[in-house]
C-alpha cells in the first residue's frame, strides 16, 4: 500500500502505523513518487487485508487528512522474501506481454533483492541495495540498458523516518 502524506505528517502517520502492529521492517519512508510504502505478509484472503488493514490505515489522521492519498498495489507475482533494508524501490511499467520476462530478467541482477508484479498504477516493484547515490543510478541505468520491455520507471529512495525537534 502507497501512501502519500501531509506535509511534514510522516512521523505521525508511521507511529499510528506502528500503533496499529504494523512491523516497522515492513514500512519504508521514501523520497519519490509516493511518502510510504507498507507491506502487508501472510495474509489470508483479500477481505482479511480490507477489514484488518486498509480500512484502519486510510482512517489515520482521518480529521487532520494526515494521509492525503492511498494507492494499494495488488502482488500478483511475489519475489523472494527480503531481510535487508533496500536503499531505493522502483516502480516499473511494462507492456503485458513482456511483464514475466521483465520480472525474470530483474531478478538475476545482483543488486535486485526482489521483484514483484503488482495491480494498480505500475506493473512491477523492484526494492535494491545500493552504496549510494551514485551506484543507484549505474544499478539503474544497468536495468534501462539490459533489461528488455521496460517502458519507464520511477525511483524512490528509502529515508529515514525524521526526527522531531
Amino acid at each position: 500500500m502507497c501512501l502519500s502524506c501531509k506535509t511534514g505528517a510522516y512521523n505521525r502517520v508511521l507511529n499510528e502505523l506502528l500503533e496499529l502492529n504494523i512491523p516497522r521492517k515492513d514500512t519504508f519512508l521514501l523520497l519519490g513518487p509516493v511518502d510510504m510504502l507498507v507491506q502487508f505478509k501472510e495474509l489470508e484472503n483479500f477481505d482479511e487485508f480490507i477489514e484488518k488493514w486498509f480500512n484502519p490505515v486510510r482512517m489515520i489522521g482521518a480529521e487532520e487528512a494526515l494521509i492525503v492519498k492511498t494507492q494499494t498495489l495488488i502482488v500478483i507475482s511475489e519475489g523472494p522474501l527480503f531481510d535487508e533494508k533496500p536503499f531505493a524501490f522502483i516502480f516499473l511499467n511494462t507492456q503485458p506481454r513482456d511483464l514475466e520476462n521483465v520480472r525474470k530478467s530483474l531478478l538475476t541482477i545482483p543488486e535486485v533483492l526482489s521483484a514483484d508484479t503488482v495491480f494498480g498504477p505500475y506493473d512491477v516493484i523492484c526494492p535494491v541495495r545500493a552504496k549510494d547515490t551514485t551506484d543507484l543510478e549505474s544499478i539503474i541505468r544497468h536495468i534501462q540498458e539490459n533489461v528488455l520491455g521496460i517502458e519507464g520507471l520511477m525511483t524512490a529512495i528509502v529515508a529515514q523516518p525524521f526526527r522531531s525537534a
